[in-house]
């Protein structure tokens, strides 16, 4: 079943009938929205960066090198998968990795981006070794090509600079365009049935069910509250412990480096001064 589901994702196509039917149903919906000159991940994260939206929703882990400062994933899954909506901080990841933007951008590339091909046997632990010893891509780059110990071989075209680029300068509209000055409408309920019900043969019970809780949240404020939509699912206990490794491990380093000092700063007391 898995397999078949991986297949499957892969023979989908989006069209542009697709994304027209998207768009017709966002305005019925009295959602405002913007068509991304671009990466879509990138229009969302400048848009978050603004303040314009609270975050940007993908399964696309690209969307942080973009610098949006939260990412959701999980957004758009059924309960029934039970997964519950992650909410990544990218100042929480850079602290955690030790790292500048431009480092976890090259960071990125070396594992695979949607401009290039991942580097073979390069997973995430070496790609982390990697960028930490060489500092960037060109130095990974001419270790590979250059180190007779490296047991690593580049793809044939694999143009890592201009992929940066796109990550560091991508082609959006900024925050304050007035593509991004969002206003959201009231719902076009008949509009929504016209269109689910009769062309597309959705159940209108749950149609209109749907319209009149999105009418609900409309009244009760002006953007409405993801949790109106969206059941938020606790933390699992693999993510506690996870989380609970970590700050555990900070504290660890936290108490190495003060012993540390500690010694350093009594040895340079015991030195006999004038030497």
């Amino acid at each position: 079943a898995e397999d078949i589901e991986k297949f499957s994702r892969r023979t989908v196509r989006v069209t542009r009938e697709h994304n027209a039917e998207c768009q017709k149903l966002l305005k019925l919906m009295g959602v405002p929205f913007i068509i991304a000159p671009t990466e879509a991940e990138a229009q969302c994260a400048v848009l978050a960066k603004g303040g314009k939206v609270y975050a940007a929703a993908s399964e696309d882990m690209d969307t942080l090198t973009f610098e949006t400062p939260i990412l959701l994933r999980h957004l758009t899954y059924s309960e029934q998968r039970k997964e519950p909506i992650q909410e990544i901080h990218l100042d929480k990841v850079m602290e955690g990795l030790g790292m500048e933007r431009n480092q976890f951008v090259d960071l990125c590339i070396l594992l695979g981006c949607d401009y290039l091909d991942p580097v073979p046997k390069v997973g995430p632990s070496t790609a982390l070794k990697l960028i930490r010893e060489h500092k960037t891509l060109e130095g990974v780059v001419d270790y590979i090509k250059n180190d007779s110990k490296s047991k690593y071989t580049l793809p044939e075209d694999w143009p890592f600079a201009d992929a940066r680029e796109l990550f560091l300068n991508p082609d959006v509209r900024p925050a304050d365009h007035p593509d991004c000055d969002f206003k959201w409408e009231k719902p076009d309920i008949e509009g929504l049935v016209t269109f689910l019900v009769t062309e597309k043969g959705f159940s209108e019970d749950r149609v209109r069910s749907a319209g009149a809780r999105l009418e609900k949240n409309m009244k009760g404020s002006q953007q409405s509250r993801l949790d109106g939509f969206f059941k938020m699912m606790p933390k699992t206990d693999e993510e506690k412990q996870a989380h609970k490794r970590k700050l555990d491990e900070k504290n660890e380093e936290k108490k190495k480096k003060a012993k540390l000092d500690k010694k350093e700063k009594a040895q340079a007391k015991a030195k006999p001064r004038g030497a």
